[in-house]
């Protein structure tokens, strides 16, 4: 990979990640670099078992790897303790998960305050929450708890968590997996439209070859490696032409 520049939002050089297996070791990650410039976006791709997951764990600092490093906004993730590494992700970090990872006993509107609490920025967390469940059409569903949403409106709700803090990077992991095509077109035009409007770096590990083609790049994962160092997307379902 080419050095990292000022423009460049996050860095991974070297990523290796080995779990014992047995007498031996298995290599879930060997040796992936990639960077993404502020305000871009890249799909990470493969087929199941190919370690996709595995670094997007590493490049959100929720996990440690053997070896290798990474850069958010300027800042060396590994060399910060456990600690440090939960309050740059509080400050930095959006997050999209296939589950949602809604707190059940939590309406929409407090899941959605709560990330700004944590970040430290609850002056007015229920208004803003509010606001940004207005924006994804579930301003008559803000107190309903995520057991009674459908699919489609957890997700909503998911990204109206992931984006009220306005992240400097936001880490998807796939979005659409448990959505039906029409739902997951309508979470995904929403997930690209905020992007582009605050400025945020998107990563997104998806098995959809459609939803990839919409980032700017592309990197290929098969069984830990890289394929193929990060290219432009395959023409198809441009960001624009989602606008």
């Amino acid at each position: 990979m080419s050095s990292s520049t000022v423009e460049d939002l996050i860095v991974a050089q070297h990523l290796c990640k080995t779990v014992r297996e047995g007498a031996g070791e298995l290599a879930l990650l060997d040796d992936v670099s990639l960077r993404v410039p502020a305000a871009g976006s890249l799909a990470i791709v493969g087929p199941s078992g190919s370690g996709k997951s595995t670094l997007l764990g590493l490049l959100a600092g929720l996990d440690l790897p053997t070896s290798g490093s990474v850069r958010i906004d300027g800042v060396e993730v590994f060399d910060l303790d456990e600690d440090a590494r939960a309050a740059l992700r509080a400050q930095k970090l959006g997050f999209v998960f296939q589950d949602f990872q809604l707190i059940g006993h939590l309406d929409a509107l407090h899941n959605v305050a709560l990330a700004l609490d944590i970040a430290g920025r609850g002056g007015d967390s229920l208004g803003q929450a509010r606001l940004m469940l207005q924006r994804v059409g579930l301003g008559g569903r803000e107190r309903r708890r995520p057991g009674v949403l459908s699919g489609g409106e957890q997700q909503r709700v998911a990204l109206a968590r992931a984006f009220v803090t306005r992240p400097r990077l936001l880490l998807a992991d796939e979005p659409t997996g448990n959505l039906d095509a029409a739902t997951g077109q309508r979470v995904i035009d929403l997930m690209f439209a905020w992007q582009r409007e605050q400025g945020t770096t998107l990563v997104l590990v998806t098995h959809d070859p459609q939803l990839a083609a919409r980032c700017d790049a592309v990197l290929e994962l098969h069984a830990g490696r890289v394929v193929h160092p990060a290219h432009p997307a395959q023409p198809g379902a441009t960001r624009e032409d989602a606008a």
